[in-house]
């Protein structure tokens, strides 16, 4: 338990991932592009892209270590979801407050070596391109200074329809390498640095996912790239 109140059950964490990994090894062909990106261990703020239920689980069975995902509250009295978080251990973010509590542990988590989890977006997207991401992942790495790894997924918003016509889903898991955000620039705002660093974390995330998954991003990222 760190500082904050916050404790996991690392056996069920184990237990957890095998049975995930096993699960994905047998309905679906997964795969990981940039595992030479990925860090041993912590502290680390992983953040991805949002289509699917599943998102979370695809990445702990593909990732090394434990993560501590901060989850929106009402995904707690979700059956099956809510019974999985509690086994796993997840922080329990409440939407449309500053939820305090939630970010002490976030940064107790940090502070002790381990990796948060966290989908910028806020929500699933309903076509599986990247929409407009909210400033909560921004705002934890500008105020601990942490690394942050992007990782994107690529076929998890195909997963169900796959499944439902008795396949086995394509699915890649493509890590980034990871990076510190810039010194702030005394020239902008508060608001306005959290939104240019939120900026900046989905464009590196976009770069990872095919361009029809880029979405909101897609022209920006073009341009910086000198496609457009």
């Amino acid at each position: 338990m760190n500082d904050a109140g916050y404790r996991v059950n690392e056996r069920n964490r184990r237990i957890l991932r095998a049975v995930t990994r096993g699960l994905f090894d047998v309905l679906t062909r997964w795969e990981v592009q940039g595992a030479e990106n990925i860090p041993p261990h912590g502290p680390l703020i992983l953040y991805a892209n949002h289509q699917n239920h599943m998102d979370g689980n695809i990445l702990i069975a593909a990732l090394p270590w434990g993560i501590n995902y901060m989850a929106t509250a009402d995904l707690w009295d979700v059956p099956v979801t809510g019974q999985l978080l509690r086994l796993y251990g997840a922080i329990k973010l409440h939407r449309g407050e500053v939820d305090r509590t939630a970010l002490r542990q976030a940064y107790g988590v940090l502070a002790d070596g381990g990796v948060i989890g966290i989908f910028p977006e806020g929500t699933q997207s309903p076509t599986g391109q990247l929409i407009r991401a909210r400033a909560g992942a921004s705002y934890i790495a500008r105020q601990s200074g942490r690394p942050l790894l992007p990782v994107g997924l690529v076929g998890m918003d195909r997963l169900y329809d796959a499944w439902l016509h008795r396949e086995r889903a394509r699915l890649t898991v493509v890590v980034g390498k990871p990076y510190t955000l810039p010194p702030r620039d005394p020239a902008l705002s508060r608001r306005e640095d959290l939104q240019a660093m939120t900026d900046l974390m989905m464009l590196k995330l976009a770069a990872l996912l095919p361009t029809d998954y880029q979405g909101v991003y897609r022209e920006r990222l073009a341009h910086l790239s000198g496609v457009a």
